[in-house]
C-alpha cells in the first residue's frame, strides 16, 4: 500500500467514524445528557460503524437486526471496492459449491428419493436384491435368499399374511420386454414403449389417485376381464398433449385391443427408479394374452417383485418369520425343490424384508458406489476451494491491516472486528452458493447425460429441489464460517501502534505460517485427486482396450420384439427366414445375424449343463440362440469344427457350438467335437459341432464365461412341452454387417421391418460401436468427472501458491531491494523466491504421495485390473503439480527480480 493510499483510506475512515460519532452524540443529548459528556461517551463506546447503529437504535430495540444490516451494507461497500478479489472468490466458491450441489442433486434423485406415494415409510419390499431380470431363478438357491416369486407364491402370501394392509405384485425386468402400443385410428404409428404388468391392487397399495379417469382395481386383474391399461401422466402430456379423450379410447398393445381407463398421478414413475419408466400399467392376468407369456401361472417360475404396506403395530421380526414360513410352504410344492438335495435347502429359504419407501432398488444398487465416490471427491475439491479462499482473505486482511489498526485505536472491540469480517465471508459464501446452484443445475444435467445416455421418459430430476437448495445453503454457510474464521481472527489482532508503521512490516509471522500451511494442504489434496483421476482414466483405458474378440466396423444392432408384434412361436421360423431375405436384398448388406441377444448388451440367458457319459461333469453356462450368419456378423471366429448353418433348422439334428471357456470347463483333455451336452436331467440333447473363440458378452469383468450357441429354432430334445411355452425362441436382436458405412441404415431397417409387418417396429437402433461403448458408461462418467475435479483442484492449488508467493514478494520488497542494492543477481533473487514456492509444493507432495497410495485401497473395487497406485500415474500427477508450482512461482519471482532497489528503499 502506498503512503498516499494509506492516508487517503485513513482520512475516509475518520470522516465516516466522525459522522457516526456525531449521530451517537446527538442521540445521547436527545436523552438528556450534557453535550460534553455525550461526546466523550460516544467516542468511548464507539467501535465501528455497526456499533454506532446499535447505539443510535438502542431505544427502539433494533440492536441485533440493525447491527447486522449495517455489517452487510459495509461489507458490500468493501467488496465493491475490490472487484478482482470478489470475482475470484465468487467463481471459486461457485465451482466448489456447484460441484458438490450437482453431485448431491444426483445423489438425492437416485439414492435418497422416496416413491411419490402415500406414507412411504410403511411400505416393505419382500427381498433384499434389486437386480432386475426378466424371469427369476427357478428352484433352490445356494444362499437361500429370494427376491423373485411366482404368481402362486404371491397369492399364498396375500391369503396367509393379514399383517399387510395391501400386498402388490409387479413384473420384474419389464425393461427387457417392452410392448408395442398404437392408438386406434388412421395414420397412428406403433411405438415400442415400456409397459409393466402389475396386480389389480397396485395403485391402491401405494395410496394413489388418478390424474384422469380411474386407476386399476382387483376386478380388472381377474381372469376373463376385458384388457385395460393405465397410462403414465408423462406419456399422456408429452405424447398426447393431455388430451382428455385418451381416457376411454382403445389402444392396440402387442396388436391386441386395450381400453385406457385412466392416467396415473402426476410425478408417479412406478415402483422403481429407472432410466426408462413405464408408460403403460397393465393387469397381470392379461399378460398371457397380451405378451404371450405362458409362465405367468407356472408355479416354478419366479418373475414377480412383491411390495406391501404393513398394518400399524405389527412386529417386524414376527412378520419376517411368518413370511418365511409361507414362502417355504409354497416352495415345497414347486418342482425345483423336488430332489433330495434341494429339499435340504428348503429350511434355509429366507425372504429379507427391506424398506420399500424408495421402491425396488435396481438403479440405486447399480450407481450407489460411484455416486458416493463422486461425493467424496467433490468434498475434497470444496476443501481445496476453502483453503484457497482463506488464503485470499488472509492477503486481503493484510492489506486492510492499517484500517483495522485505526478501528482498534478508536476503540473498536476485537469481537466487533471479527464479526464484521465474518459477515463479509458469509456474504461471499451466500452469493457463491446462489451462483453454485446455477452451476449445479447445468452440472446435474451434464451428469445425467453422462450417466444415462439416450434415456427415454427419464424420471430422474436434474433441477434443484428443496433438499438441494437446503444443501447448497448449508454448505455455503459452513464454508463461509470455515474459510472466514482464521483470517478474521488474525486481522482482529491488529494493535493501534501498528497504524504508525509501514504496511510492509505490519504483518505477523503467524499469518504467513497459516498461509503456507494452507498451500501445502492444497497441494497434498490436489495430488490425491490427480492420482485418482489418473487411475480411473487408466482403468477406463484398460476396459476399452480389452480384446473383445469382436469386430464392430460397419455393423449395426437392430433390437426387435416379434413377441410384441403378435407372432406365435410356430410362426417364427418363417419370419426369421423372411427377415434374412429382405435385409440381404438391401444393397451393401453382407451378413444378417439374428439372435435372442448380442455381445456387450445388458442381457444374459443361462442354464444348467451336463455332459453325456460324464455325470461327474456339470455346471452352468450362458446360451444364445442364433442363425447361420450370426458369428460372422459379430466378428467371432470359429476355431474348430463348424458354426451354425442355414441347414440347422428345427427339424434337423440338434447341434451346439461352444466357446473356449466352455471346453476348458466341461471337456478337460477331451476332444469337444462330437460330445453331447444338455440340461443335467438330459445331457444328450445337443451334439457339439464347433468351437468359437471367447467373445466378451455382458461385461468385460466377467472372466471364465462359459457359453454355448444353438440354432434359433432348435429346442432341447427332452423338452416335450408345447412350443408355445418356449420363450427362448423369440429373437431380440439383429446384427447387420455392411460393406461400407451406411448412415441411413436405421431408416432402412425400420422401412424393411414395416414392410414385413407394421407392428414389427425397431425397439432400439445402435451401431455396434455405440452398443459396446454404452457398457462403459459408468466408468466413462467416473473417469471424466475425476479428471475434471483433478484439473479444478490443480488450478485452485496453483492460484493459492501464486497468491502466497506474490504476497510474500510484496512483503519482502524492502529486503529484496537491499539485497539487489548490495549486488544480488536477478538469477539469485528468482532462485530464492522459487525455492520458497517449490519447498511448499514438496511438502505437499511428501504428504500427498503416501495418502494417495493409501486411498487406492478404498477405490480399487471400482478399478479394472488395478490394485495399487501405478508408478506412471503417480509420476504424471507429481509432474503436473510440479509444473503448476513452477509456473505459479515463476511469475512473482520474475517480478521480484525486477524490483528497483532505490524505489524499494524509498518506500521502506
Amino acid at each position: 500500500m502506498s503512503v498516499f493510499n494509506f492516508f487517503s483510506r485513513k482520512r475516509d475512515l475518520k470522516e465516516e467514524l466522525e459522522s457516526h460519532i456525531n449521530m451517537a452524540t446527538a442521540d445521547r443529548v436527545a436523552r438528556g445528557e450534557r453535550p460534553e459528556e455525550a461526546r466523550r461517551a460516544a467516542v468511548r463506546e464507539f467501535g465501528n460503524v455497526p456499533l454506532v447503529a446499535e447505539i443510535t437504535r438502542e431505544r427502539w430495540g433494533w440492536l441485533r437486526l440493525e447491527g447486522l444490516l449495517m455489517d452487510v451494507r459495509f461489507a458490500l461497500r468493501q467488496l465493491r471496492k475490490t472487484p478482482a478479489f470478489t470475482i475470484t472468490v465468487l467463481l471459486t466458491l461457485a465451482l466448489g459449491i456447484g460441484a458438490n450441489s450437482a453431485i448431491f442433486t444426483l445423489v438425492n434423485s437416485v439414492l435418497l428419493r422416496n416413491l411419490p406415494v402415500a406414507d412411504p415409510r410403511t411400505l416393505v419390499h419382500l427381498g433384499n436384491n434389486g437386480h432386475d431380470c426378466c424371469v427369476g431363478f427357478n428352484g433352490a438357491r445356494d444362499n437361500g435368499l429370494y427376491s423373485y416369486f411366482s404368481t402362486e407364491t404371491y397369492e399364498e402370501l396375500k391369503k396367509n399374511v393379514p399383517e399387510f394392509e395391501e400386498l402388490a405384485a409387479m413384473q420384474a425386468g419389464f425393461g427387457y420386454r417392452p410392448i408395442i402400443a398404437r392408438r386406434e385410428g388412421p395414420q397412428t404409428v406403433a411405438r415400442s414403449v415400456m409397459g409393466e404388468f402389475v396386480s389389480g391392487n397396485y395403485f391402491r397399495t401405494f395410496g394413489l389417485r388418478a390424474q384422469a379417469g380411474r386407476l386399476m382395481t382387483d376386478a380388472d386383474d381377474a381372469q376373463g376381464a376385458q384388457p385395460v391399461a393405465v397410462m403414465s401422466d408423462a406419456t399422456w402430456r408429452h405424447e398426447f398433449a393431455a388430451d382428455p379423450t385418451v381416457v376411454g379410447s382403445t389402444f392396440y398393445v402387442n396388436t391386441k385391443p386395450v381400453t385406457i381407463i385412466g392416467v396415473a398421478p402426476r410425478g408417479f414413475f412406478g415402483d422403481r427408479l429407472s432410466a426408462s419408466a413405464p408408460e403403460f400399467y397393465l393387469p397381470i392376468e392379461t399378460m398371457p394374452a397380451l405378451a404371450n407369456a405362458s409362465y405367468v401361472h407356472q408355479p416354478e417360475t419366479n418373475w414377480l417383485y412383491i411390495m406391501g404396506r404393513v398394518r400399524p403395530g405389527v412386529d417386524p421380526a414376527l412378520l419376517q418369520a411368518k413370511v418365511n414360513g409361507v414362502v417355504r410352504q409354497a416352495f415345497a410344492a414347486q418342482p425345483g425343490f423336488s430332489s433330495e438335495i434341494d429339499k435340504k435347502k428348503l429350511p434355509h429359504v429366507q425372504v429379507v424384508l427391506t424398506p420399500g419407501g424408495a421402491g425396488i432398488q435396481t438403479l440405486q444398487e447399480s450407481y450407489s458406489s460411484h455416486l458416493r465416490l463422486l461425493m467424496w471427491i467433490s468434498v475434497l475439491v470444496l476443501l481445496i476451494a476453502c483453503a484457497n479462499i482463506a488464503n485470499l482473505l488472509l492477503v486481503r486482511g493484510a492489506g486492510r491491516r492499517a484500517e483495522m489498526c485505526v478501528r482498534s485505536a478508536l476503540g473498536a472491540m476485537r469481537s466487533r472486528i471479527v464479526r464484521q469480517l465474518l459477515t463479509e465471508s458469509i456474504l461471499l459464501a451466500g452469493t457463491g452458493g446462489i451462483l453454485g446452484l446455477a452451476v449445479a443445475y447445468f452440472g446435474a444435467r451434464m451428469l445425467l447425460a453422462l450417466a444415462f445416455p439416450g434415456a427415454t421418459n427419464d424420471p430422474i430430476e436434474a433441477g434443484p429441489s428443496m433438499a438441494v437448495i437446503g444443501f447448497a445453503f448449508a454448505i455455503s454457510m459452513v464454508t463461509g464460517i470455515l474459510f472466514g474464521v482464521a483470517p478474521a481472527w488474525i486481522s482482529a489482532q491488529a494493535r493501534p501502534a501498528d497504524a504508525l508503521r509501514t504496511g510492509a512490516r505490519a504483518i505477523s509471522s503467524g499469518a504467513s505460517l497459516l498461509q503456507r500451511t494452507l498451500v501445502v494442504f492444497q497441494a497434498a489434496l490436489s495430488l490425491v485427486l490427480l492420482v485418482g483421476a489418473g487411475l480411473f482414466s487408466q482403468s477406463l483405458n484398460k476396459l476399452q482396450s480389452t480384446d473383445l474378440k469382436l469386430d464392430p466396423r460397419n455393423r449395426y444392432i437392430v433390437h426387435i420384439n416379434p413377441q410384441a408384434a403378435g407372432y406365435a412361436q410356430t410362426q417364427l421360423e418363417a419370419l426369421y427366414r423372411t427377415m434374412e431375405d429382405r435385409f440381404h436384398a438391401l444393397p451393401g448388406v453382407m451378413k444378417v445375424g439374428i439372435s435372442n441377444y448380442t455381445p456387450m448388451e445388458d442381457n444374459n440367458w443361462s442354464n444348467g449343463i451336463g455332459v453325456q457319459g460324464h455325470p461327474e461333469i456339470h455346471g452352468s453356462a450362458s446360451f444364445i440362440k442364433a442363425n447361420g450368419d450370426y458369428f460372422d456378423s459379430v466378428g467371432t471366429h470359429v476355431l474348430m469344427g463348424r458354426g451354425i448353418s442355414v441347414r440347422d433348422t428345427s427339424t434337423a439334428p440338434h447341434v451346439a457350438v461352444v466357446n473356449q471357456t466352455f471346453v476348458n470347463h466341461f471337456f478337460k483333455g477331451m476332444n469337444p467335437i462330437g460330445q453331447r451336452i444338455g440340461p443335467p436331467t438330459s445331457p444328450g440333447d445337443f451334439e457339439v459341432v464347433g468351437v468359437v473363440e471367447d467373445t466378451v458378452y455382458t461385461d468385460v469383468r466377467w472372466a471364465d464365461h462359459s457359453m454355448y450357441f444353438v440354432p434359433n429354432m432348435q429346442r432341447n430334445t427332452s423338452d416335450k412341452g408345447p412350443i408355445e411355452d418356449d420363450m427362448s425362441l423369440y429373437a431380440g436382436s439383429m446384427v447387420i454387417e455392411t460393406d461400407h458405412p451406411m448412415n441411413d441404415m436405421e431408416q432402412l431397417a425400420r422401412k424393411t421391418l414395416a414392410s414385413i409387418n407394421p407392428n414389427l417396429t425397431v425397439v432400439k437402433f445402435q451401431t455396434f460401436s455405440e452398443q459396446i461403448a454404452d457398457m462403459f458408461t459408468e466408468e466413462r462418467m467416473i473417469a471424466r468427472l475425476t479428471m475434471l475435479f483433478g484439473a479444478l483442484a490443480l488450478l485452485l492449488a496453483t492460484i493459492g501458491l501464486y497468491g502466497v508467493t506474490a504476497y510474500g514478494v510484496v512483503q519482502r520488497t524492502a529486503e529484496i531491494g537491499i539485497r539487489m542494492a548490495l549486488g544480488a543477481e536477478r538469477g539469485g533473487v528468482i532462485a530464492m523466491v522459487m525455492r520458497g514456492a517449490l519447498t511448499q509444493t514438496a511438502l505437499g507432495l511428501a504428504i500427498g504421495i503416501p495418502v494417495s497410495v493409501l486411498c487406492v485401497r478404498f477405490v480399487k473395487a471400482e478399478l479394472y485390473e488395478i490394485t495399487s497406485a501405478d508408478s506412471t500415474v503417480l509420476a504424471g500427477a507429481i509432474a503436473s503439480l510440479a509444473v503448476a508450482a513452477f509456473i505459479a512461482g515463476l511469475v512473482p519471482a520474475r517480478r521480484a527480480a525486477s524490483i528497483d532497489p532505490a524505489r524499494a528503499l524509498r518506500t521502506e
